[in-house]
């Protein structure tokens, strides 16, 4: 997410965090992290944000630890290490922390964060970030009820309300989800159930399975565009690369 004025806040650390720091070739940067958890496809950029070899760049990462004792530092110091990576976090050039956050409300600069628990399968935080007059949620990993379609957490529930952009975990067919129900993600019928409970202007399906290539993701985007229509929510498949631009009621781009 950037606007002018702003510190950039990025989503997760996945794989993508790479070609961002790249964009901006490698210079100097202030940046701020919301890490939702810590499976593999959300972390393992970190070591590649070229901007970390920058000694003038700061990286803050907020997200939760193990649910245990162990910190979101230490967890992420144990994946960063010999002999799974060269080097650790600290040997960075660059300033790299990490905060422990999960149900908390905090500010990065003018930017009001929300972060709360979602079902998924182990701590997981969702986030709503407010700026400009904007909102978004980000629930990239959510697990979809197993019985009643139209259960909501009350974390979830409550980072969604209202927002203009709800990008949300949408990996599963229906039938697919039938075999992987304890997976901790969902279909795009639920992520559009969530949509509408909460009144979101804007659904960005996201989190697509590796097996789903450009066409399978077209026709569940396709499909649940009609199901929306009646609701008058836009729906939107995320691919690499797309970006959304939000003229702000303030005037400001986001």
């Amino acid at each position: 997410m950037e606007s002018e004025g702003q510190d950039p806040i990025i989503f997760d650390l996945g794989t993508g965090l790479r070609t961002f720091g790249t964009c901006r070739d490698g210079g100097e940067m202030t940046a701020h992290a919301l890490l939702t958890h810590l499976h593999w496809d959300h972390v393992q950029g970190l070591p590649f944000f070229e901007p970390l070899h920058n000694p003038h760049s700061s990286l803050t990462v907020y997200g939760p630890g193990d649910g245990s004792a162990e910190s979101l530092a230490d967890c992420m110091a144990r994946f960063m290490a010999p002999p799974f990576f060269p080097i650790t976090a600290s040997d960075l050039p660059a300033s790299v922390s990490f905060i422990d956050t999960l149900d908390a409300d905090f500010s990065i600069g003018e930017t009001s964060v929300m972060a709360r628990s979602v079902p998924h399968t182990g701590p997981t935080a969702g986030f709503r970030i407010e700026r400009n007059g904007l909102s978004i949620a980000y629930l990239p990993d959510h697990q979809e009820p197993l019985d009643d379609k139209t259960y909501v957490a009350p974390g979830a529930r409550e980072l969604c309300r209202g927002v203009d952009v709800l990008i949300h975990d949408a990996q599963l067919t229906t039938a697919e989800f039938a075999e992987k129900a304890h997976w901790g993600h969902s279909t795009p019928a639920y992520a559009l159930e969530v949509a509408r409970q909460a009144g979101a202007k804007t659904l960005v399906l996201f989190h697509h399975d590796p097996s789903h290539d450009d066409e399978a993701v077209d026709v569940l985007c396709e499909e649940t565009r009609r199901l929306a229509e009646a609701d008058g929510i836009d729906v939107v498949a995320a691919l690499e690369g797309l970006k959304l631009t939000l003229p702000a009621p303030t005037g400001a781009t986001t």
